[in-house]
């Protein structure tokens, strides 16, 4: 995951991100509702991933790397995460 305040190549100024994240188009999953259950995604430039709350736009978004991404979606896909649904 790409944090804001600690140098790192990969990582872009709080500005530049702030300004990619309004200007990406974000995806809900289809399984998202009107209950409250509303993650987002968006492919930025550059290839990394963001997550952010659909229900608050203009709050934090995580910012992960694909690799991660890809991990954590094989991980859902193979039910590693179930425990924490029951």
């Amino acid at each position: 995951m790409t944090m804001t305040n600690t140098p790192n190549q990969n990582e872009l100024p709080a500005a530049v991100l702030s300004a990619q994240l309004r200007q990406v188009r974000w995806q809900k999953s289809r399984y998202s509702n009107s209950q409250g259950s509303c993650v987002e995604m968006a492919l930025l430039p550059g290839g990394h991933i963001a997550v952010r709350n659909s229900r608050d736009p203009n709050g934090p978004a995580l910012v992960y790397t694909r690799a991660e991404i890809h991990a954590l979606l094989q991980g859902a896909k193979d039910g590693d995460f179930d425990n924490l649904l029951q």
